[in-house]
């Protein structure tokens, strides 16, 4: 494995739209402390846990993060433009910050560079200090959504941190790797259409993998917003699911 070390910044927020019955900030309980998840926009955020600020697919420059601590580490799931901006990663992250990625992210990165990412493919795992990434797949299986998620291209991630295990999707449809996961305690995922999969999908996996909690994220697409009144109504058929709605627009 390769790593990627370059300067550190600080963080902000976005303004967001807020959606009845969402919340700026969560936070999980894990064995190492509490770990606060930050939404910053569709499929952006930051997580904050044990001293250490964890970004995923961060993109729109450096202003929505000043309001946070140094970047410790970065994960990028794919190279598409809300997921992936090679200037926003750049000024982002500092000399010792870890950025764990898919070779064909690390392949956008200039060529001088490449050689510091830590490339993971699926079914391979890093590990981060105590804790450990694991690259699982994520891509479409509908035959007229292949083309946008192609299989292997890009990474969803597993993340222990202090023994929870966080499930990101990425952009996915119902994967059968989603569905076989196990002990998930917070799972973030996508539902966008035509992109990804719609709510029913969503919810449906969501029920056979039983996450602790679940946040929608994701969920914008050419037809608006998807249902999240709807997407709580199917997951509240497994009472143990606890749905949350973070401001992400």
């Amino acid at each position: 494995m390769r790593q990627f070390f370059v300067f550190a910044v600080a963080w902000v927020f976005l303004t967001p739209m807020v959606i009845a019955g969402s919340s700026s900030e969560d936070t999980i309980v894990t064995g190492q402390g509490p770990l606060t998840i930050y939404p910053i926009e569709h499929a952006t955020f930051v997580m904050q846990w044990n001293g250490t600020t964890i970004a995923v697919d961060p993109i729109g420059g450096e202003e929505p993060y000043k309001a946070f601590g140094k970047a410790d580490l970065i994960l990028i799931t794919h190279i598409h433009g809300d997921h992936l901006s090679v200037d926003t990663v750049k000024g982002l992250t500092g000399s010792s910050t870890v950025i764990v990625a898919p070779a064909s992210v690390a392949e956008k990165f200039p060529e001088a560079d490449r050689g510091r990412i830590t490339v993971a493919a699926n079914g391979e795992s890093v590990n981060w200090g105590e804790s450990v990434i694991k690259a699982i797949p994520m891509y479409n299986l509908t035959p007229d959504r292949q083309a946008f998620h192609p299989k292997g291209r890009g990474n969803g991630y597993v993340v222990t941190l202090g023994g929870t295990r966080i499930y990101i999707a990425g952009d996915t449809e119902d994967i059968p790797e989603m569905r076989a996961l196990e002990d998930i305690d917070a799972a973030f995922v996508c539902m966008n259409l035509p992109y990804t999969m719609d709510v029913a999908a969503a919810a449906d996996a969501v029920l056979e993998f039983k996450p602790k909690v679940v946040f929608p994220y994701h969920y914008r697409g050419k037809g608006g917003m998807s249902d999240m009144d709807e997407f709580r109504s199917l997951v509240a058929k497994d009472p143990s699911i606890e749905v949350r709605v973070l401001e992400w627009y």
